[in-house]
């Protein structure tokens, strides 16, 4: 089963903007009243029967079940009888909105994420109609329930032989959009080491060093405009709450982030197609990027996304026919890429690595690309005729030659 996601941007009309936003309003007093539902659960069995608090107590009866997705659900198609608001939307969108709900709780419990969050307006951004008759889409027009032919910017075509599954509608700073989930009952295999390695090294002083002494400078997305993010959120907090002036200013402040984040995603892809324009194989370091998300430069690093940058580089070498693989990120800058000898660890001060063995001197992160591409050609146990990752393959000892002739097929 194949499923891809596709965007495109909404055009709708004043009455369908009115009645997307109603939906959205609906969605979220229906996500507050469930949660608090929940939360006063929670709270009516938050300490022991001996203990309660001084301050105040939320007083439940003990046979009171608790409310889950199952018991919620019936609740709202009892509601719906008597409350006008709840019968203008549809109603499988609302039950999504409770699946949700239950999603955020499932993972509180065994992911160890955060209590879910009361909505307000800003925060009820989608809403999703789970499952269609027909294909809805009739040339640059969606059919969506209750809100009828909208019209959609095709930038692209769909693909044949998929079936639409679900659509959500998604407001942002720049428009609606509408994200189209298809699926195709077809199996692709998966990828398999050919052409030539590229080492990819990432870091803070450029962008990424390839193996094949490439350097991309690091573009300071959120750096550039951040004078400008802090004067518009410093007037915000002269706003009064509630006000006509701060949606306004609000308004302003989503939209400059918002292009900050779409400039840096359109490197990213434009990043991704150039390094599998150059190679059949492309080797990372296998990192989590939530420990440097958490250091001295995390500013910098959640600026630079690296983490959406690996997504995006996996998708885009999956749909070109990359082979893209990773590799452990240990010691690649304290290994001289042709000698194997352990240099030491350097400081980020010193930007060239130079071996005191085999007097090889480069850019560090080139040399740390030229490790990875090694170890990476080591992982998928395939040597290539020609390829620019210089010296033995670090970790093994053995020279390129040693490892070509252990990689001929055998009789």
């Amino acid at each position: 089963m194949l499923t891809l996601n596709y965007e495109f941007k909404l055009v709708p009309t004043l009455e369908q903007i009115a009645i997307i936003e109603q939906m959205l309003a609906v969605c979220r007093k229906v996500w507050n009243y469930a949660l608090r539902e929940r939360k006063d659960w929670y709270q009516s069995r938050k300490c022991s029967i001996n203990a309660c608090s001084l301050e105040k107590e939320y007083i439940l009866p003990a046979d009171v079940t608790y409310p889950s997705y199952k018991e919620q659900a019936a609740s709202l198609t009892k509601a719906k009888k008597s409350n006008p608001e709840l019968k203008s939307v549809n109603a499988q969108v609302l039950q999504q909105v409770l699946k949700t709900l239950e999603r955020a709780f499932t993972s509180m419990k065994s992911q160890g994420h955060g209590f879910p969050r009361f909505k307000n307006r800003y925060r009820m951004r989608s809403f999703v109609f789970p499952q269609f008759k027909g294909n809805p889409v009739i040339n640059d027009l969606i059919k969506l329930p209750q809100i009828g032919l909208v019209k959609m910017r095709l930038s692209r075509a769909i693909p044949d032989g998929f079936k639409l599954k679900q659509v959500r509608v998604v407001r942002r700073a720049s428009g609606y959009f509408a994200m189209l989930t298809l699926q195709s009952d077809v199996s692709v295999p998966d990828r398999s080491p050919w052409g030539h390695p590229l080492g990819v090294d990432i870091g803070l002083d450029k962008f990424l060093a390839t193996s094949d002494h490439e350097l991309v400078e690091r573009p300071k997305f959120l750096i550039t405009l951040q004078g400008k993010l802090k004067l518009l959120q410093r007037r915000l907090k002269l706003k009064k709450k509630g006000s006509a002036n701060r949606h306004k200013l609000n308004q302003k402040i989503a939209r400059l982030h918002q292009k900050i984040s779409d400039t840096r995603k359109d490197f990213h892809f434009k990043l991704a197609h150039h390094l599998c324009d150059q190679a059949g194989m492309i080797f990372v370091e296998d990192i989590d990027f939530r420990a440097w998300a958490k250091g001295m430069l995390s500013k910098h690093t959640l600026d630079a996304g690296f983490g959406q940058f690996f997504n995006i580089l996996a998708w885009v070498c999956w749909k070109r026919g990359v082979y893209l693989g990773k590799v452990d990120y240990r010691y690649t800058s304290q290994i001289c890429p042709k000698c194997g000898a352990h240099t030491g660890k350097k400081d980020l001060s010193e930007r060239t690595h130079k071996c005191l063995e085999c007097q090889y001197e480069i850019n560090r992160d080139i040399a740390a690309a030229q490790v990875i591409c090694q170890r990476g050609i080591t992982a998928v146990g395939q040597i290539v005729a020609q390829i620019n990752c210089v010296g033995v393959l670090s970790g093994t000892g053995n020279s390129l030659d040693k490892c070509r002739k252990s990689s001929e097929p055998r009789s």
